[in-house]
């Protein structure tokens, strides 16, 4: 009896020291597994603590003609770096759905507020018309406030028409290509914001849109 008592304690003793013979090595294995979790992690978490806050912008979601009014459709919301986020931008679709574009907008442009007629809206009694003047040049020498005559060619080009007497321009937008460089194509000519009677505003913005038109100062 005594004997076989002494071999079940070795066979016992045997399975306990096989045990913790492998236990070190099974440990450290799993050891190594926690730190390389451990330093994905971090590596993981790092990036995102160091990125720059993102804020939301207001976009076109397609390329906009000069005078649309923006539905829904028009418009998406996007994130951007806070200090790369346009002066007056907008951030939500219902800031500029039902508003009138001054200008023309390509497609992921942000819209910022005085890219809308009704920001420059005129005196009482007038309607704010933007238009793109046959020479550029003539926009370095108007300045809000002033007083121009609005006109258009005729069929004789020896002859003109005038379309609006006495507006006042309201501004003269550039886009920021003119600002760098000098206007690409024509969509990137300045856009100069005139006041005119509501009873002329019709033609006026009418006739900007087929011909060449131009401005005199008075």
């Amino acid at each position: 009896m005594d004997t076989m008592r002494v071999r079940g304690w070795r066979e016992r003793l045997k399975w306990l020291r096989s045990r913790l013979r492998g236990n070190p090595l099974l440990l450290l294995r799993r050891a190594l597994a926690a730190a390389l979790f451990l330093v994905a992690a971090v590596l993981a978490v790092v990036p995102e603590a160091d990125r720059e806050p993102h804020v939301p912008v207001l976009v076109a979601a397609r390329a906009l003609p000069l005078g649309s009014t923006l539905s829904d459709a028009d418009v998406r919301v996007t994130e951007a770096p806070a200090e790369l986020r346009p002066a007056g931008v907008l951030t939500e679709p219902a800031q500029a759905v039902g508003r009138r574009l001054v200008g023309a907008a390509r497609e992921g442009e942000p819209l910022t507020d005085v890219r809308f007629a009704d920001e420059w809206n005129g005196s009482p009694g007038s309607t704010t018309v933007p238009l793109r003047l046959a020479d550029d040049e003539v926009t370095h020498l108007l300045r809000s406030g002033a007083r121009v005559d609005v006109v258009a060619p005729g069929e004789d080009r020896q002859q003109a028409h005038v379309l609006a007497e006495g507006a006042t321009v309201v501004t003269v937008v550039k886009q920021e290509s003119d600002q760098i460089g000098g206007p690409h194509s024509r969509q990137d000519a300045p856009l100069v914001l005139v006041a005119v009677p509501d009873e002329q505003a019709p033609r006026v913005a009418a006739a900007a849109l087929g011909h060449p038109i131009t401005v005199t100062l008075r």
